[in-house]
């Protein structure tokens, strides 16, 4: 499955905004070089679908992209159920450990955002980064399912 990298974000401190960037650098085992997130365990990227925020904006007009607090928008790639998967975004690859569950920020932000978001990992997933390198809007995405033992 391809798609594309719609828009991305660096979060600059713990329940901060979220910057717009056109170009992000991540690093191996860390994550997205200057984001808050840098160095975390499992959660350094968090990805969320395009097409579904377009439907929950349809819903919610009061919602924006970055409202949901995702590192990466990618259009033409389905998120749901993809734990284990590897996403490559440009030059890098993700490797997906779950879901992203919406919390009680986003009512705060836009009444009904968290149940718009609750069901079919509608709020994204997040991973760890697999391989350096640079990330920019347009950039290419896809992504693979993890490999099955042969027996």
């Amino acid at each position: 499955m391809n798609g594309k990298v719609e828009a991305l974000w660096i979060k600059r401190a713990h329940r901060s905004v979220m910057d717009p960037a056109e170009h992000v650098t991540l690093v191996e085992g860390k994550g997205i070089d200057t984001d808050a997130n840098f160095g975390r365990s499992k959660r350094q990227v968090s990805v969320i679908e395009k097409e579904v925020l377009d439907r929950i904006i349809a819903e919610l007009p009061d919602v924006e992209p970055h409202m949901r607090r995702a590192n990466v928008m990618v259009s033409g790639i389905r998120l749901e159920n993809t734990r284990g998967h590897i996403l490559t975004l440009g030059e890098t690859r993700i490797l997906l450990c779950g879901e992203t569950r919406p919390c009680e920020r986003m009512d705060a932000q836009v009444q009904g955002f968290t149940a718009a978001l609750d069901p079919n990992w509608n709020g994204g997933a997040f991973g760890v980064v697999l391989t350096d390198g640079h990330i920019r809007v347009g950039d290419e995405a896809s992504i693979e399912a993890p490999a099955t033992a042969s027996g």
